[in-house]
């Protein structure tokens, strides 16, 4: 009996020892308390949008900057990608990205400014899921004000869209699931349930092309990320797209989260779009 006792407290010991030396989740914090659009925020999102214009559809030189300042500029329609941005908004390296997009690949780009809403709930993670499902949800309503904007826009082919984003923007580029696009493009998403959904509630259609590209060390939706709140995470979109043979999988070893401007990651989206959007 002695022997069951201290076998049962030294199991004892060990497991308050494995548990003290788990990772501690960081206290996340919530700011702002807005996530619904008003028709004013809506439209403002829109006008601020930043948008790259080939030179092939103004006629001269391309034009990078905010939607509203674009008008007037069209002789020719090109393929667009409609970009969502992540949690920190149309950041510089994006504009690099959609800068590129329309010099090099000849694409067209439009990233509806989600900041644009007074008050908007933003968060340093980790946050509740219902804050990131109120989020997500804001986010799926500015893929529509994109897709009516580019309808009345003339340098717009809307024959030939594809939908990208990056993180909170990814979610909502993979849950969308009207017909519009004919490619969709994921940056630092891993389609999976973990701390930032509730479920992944990803609605690619079959058989499109879809280009998932990630850090294999994301600093939140990789094994890297000690409360990413999933048992053995796999890090990337592979095992949802398996079955679509027109899917690929880059897996950027060393990559930051914003792994849209590294070389390699240029060239497969180069190649990705020449082949689904012909420009």
């Amino acid at each position: 009996m002695k022997r069951v006792v201290l076998a049962c407290a030294a199991t004892l010991a060990f497991l308050l020892a494995a548990c003290s030396s788990r990772p501690v989740a960081p206290d996340g914090v919530v700011r702002g308390s807005s996530w619904s659009h008003s028709n004013m925020s809506a439209r403002a999102a829109v006008e601020q949008a930043w948008v790259a214009i080939p030179a092939r559809a103004t006629g001269g030189t391309s034009y990078v900057g905010p939607l509203v300042g674009a008008q007037g500029r069209a002789v020719a329609r090109v393929p667009v990608v409609v970009f969502m941005h992540g949690a920190s908004g149309i950041s510089p390296a994006i504009k690099e990205w959609q800068q590129w997009l329309a010099d090099a690949v000849g694409v067209g780009s439009i990233a509806v400014d989600s900041m644009q809403l007074q008050g908007r709930l933003t968060y340093t993670s980790p946050v509740d899921k219902d804050t990131y499902e109120r989020i997500h949800e804001l986010r799926r309503t500015e893929v529509v004000f994109a897709l009516q904007a580019l309808g009345v826009l003339e340098w717009a082919d809307t024959s030939r869209l594809a939908l990208g984003g990056i993180e909170e923007g990814a979610v909502a580029a993979a849950r969308y699931d009207g017909p519009e696009f004919g490619a969709r493009i994921l940056f630092a998403w891993s389609c999976e349930d973990n701390f930032f959904v509730k479920e992944h509630g990803t609605r690619l259609p079959p058989g499109r092309p879809v280009l998932n590209i990630v850090s294999a060390r994301d600093p939140l939706f990789s094994s890297a990320n000690p409360w990413i709140g999933v048992p053995d995470p796999v890090g990337h979109c592979g095992p949802l797209l398996r079955n679509n043979p027109r899917s690929e999988v880059l897996l950027l070893g060393n990559a930051p989260q914003q792994v849209m401007n590294m070389p390699a990651a240029r060239s497969a989206v180069q190649r990705f779009l020449v082949e689904a959007l012909q420009p």
